[in-house]
């Protein structure tokens, strides 16, 4: 089968990786990938999205199968186009992706369905949204509702914090995705990834990961798109698995199906775990990353056939086939990230780095230039490997990062520590 994955970062890396190790997988394109990605498959550059390009390259490449790996793409409708085309997809509609693109609308599910979470307030008008914070009073959490990169969020702890956050967004610090606020209710617990594949009827959970969002460590810094994750969580247990999955994962797939915009893809639940009860705190219609590294490194080559079964409705003849393993994936970052960052660095040491079922450097954000691989990102590198325990893959992961000459970068050494 020839097989087209959309995007460049870690995430794309890893899905490419299990997807090569199938033996359905004839041809591997990777559209625009990244230095590590060019290693294992072809990479191509066009618009990933704008839909009729990507369905005009299939037309020509015979692509038979799509695998969508970032958020724009499905926002932008490229899964719907895609369909109409009459290509198998993996990935959301346009109308679906709102879980993801606009806060306010999960809000409106989660309230439809009675699914826990945040109590919240939807602002447009600054004044209104600061009346509503000095009422509410702080810790409280500043949200813009649109696709901000994952950075469009303030966990304001103080109510000045909170005041600065809805001035920024809704002058434009996130451009459209700021022009609307949700600003909710403080949720302390502890926050696991649950995910979940559906076809539109059937859902089938495939793994919980943790990451951590903070640069630095001991959970310090500013927010990051994540600096590390490890698999599975602890927190996330079967029984508080089954309570996310019947009280909100089940009753919002009902609900979209009853609206005329059946979900079809990967829906990443971010819970707040606290006395064995889970919340939802947001969705994302598309594998998380670095969570992706994690789950992919467990599952492997069978990553393939539960994402093809997906894409074609019959999720209910499949299941995964876990190991009683662990993973880990340390991200190694540009210093200055999640701020200003130089581009360009030479990173050495890659080719002494094992590449095997238990351990891979996943590249998130690198390029090639005169033989050497340089970075172009934010985060770079996705240092991951797997063991019997998570201390196991705590100590090969770190291992490898020890192998890597890049003085330009950095990453966090506690990793794994809520688990640890």
């Amino acid at each position: 089968m020839n097989i087209l994955i959309l995007g460049g970062g870690g995430r794309e890396h890893a899905l490419a990786w299990a997807v090569k190790q199938n033996p359905k997988c004839d041809r591997l394109i990777v559209a625009p990938g990244n230095a590590g990605i060019a290693q294992i498959a072809e990479c191509a550059a066009f618009d990933i999205d704008d839909g009729d390009t990507v369905a005009n390259f299939c037309a020509e490449n015979a692509v038979e199968f799509v695998i969508i790996g970032p958020e724009a793409p499905l926002a932008a409708g490229v899964a719907d186009t895609l369909r109409d085309n009459g290509l198998v997809v993996f990935g959301c509609s346009q109308a679906a992706a709102q879980l993801e693109s606009s806060k306010a609308f999960t809000k409106a599910i989660c309230d439809a369905c009675n699914a826990p979470t945040a109590a919240y307030g939807h602002f447009t008008d600054a004044t209104q949204a600061h009346a509503y914070v000095d009422k509410q009073g702080a810790p409280i959490v500043v949200k813009a509702d649109g696709l901000a990169a994952g950075k469009g969020v303030v966990v304001a702890m103080d109510l000045e914090t909170a005041h600065i956050a809805i001035d920024d967004m809704l002058g434009g610090q996130f451009g459209s995705a700021g022009a609307e606020v949700v600003i909710e209710e403080f949720m302390d617990g502890e926050e696991a990834s649950f995910f979940i594949l559906c076809d539109g009827e059937t859902v089938l959970p495939v793994g919980t990961a943790q990451d951590h969002k903070r640069a630095f460590d001991g959970d310090e810094g500013p927010n990051t798109g994540g600096m590390g994750a490890y698999s599975p969580a602890p927190v996330l247990t079967d029984a508080i698995a089954e309570i996310a999955l019947n009280d909100i994962v089940k009753p919002t797939v009902a609900e979209m199906a009853k609206r005329g915009t059946p979900f079809q893809g990967i829906l990443y639940a971010g819970l707040m775990i606290k006395d064995g009860q889970p919340r939802l705190v947001e969705y994302n219609v598309r594998f998380g990353d670095p969570e992706c590294q994690v789950l992919m490194m467990r599952l492997g080559a069978q990553a393939f056939d539960l994402l093809h079964a997906c894409a074609e409705n019959r999720l209910s003849e499949v299941s995964p086939n876990w190991a009683d393993d662990h993973a880990m994936t340390i991200v190694m970052a540009a210093d200055g990230y999640p701020g200003p960052y130089e581009k360009g660095s030479v990173i050495n040491g890659l080719d002494t780095l094992p590449e095997t079922s238990s351990e891979m450097t996943f590249h998130a954000g690198t390029a090639t230039k005169d033989g050497q691989t340089i970075a172009t990102g934010g985060r770079v590198l996705n240092v991951t490997a797997r063991g019997a325990t998570l201390q196991d893959a705590h100590a090969r992961a770190y291992g490898m990062t020890k192998q890597i000459d890049w003085p330009e970068g950095f990453y966090r050494n506690d990793i794994g520590h809520r688990a640890l």
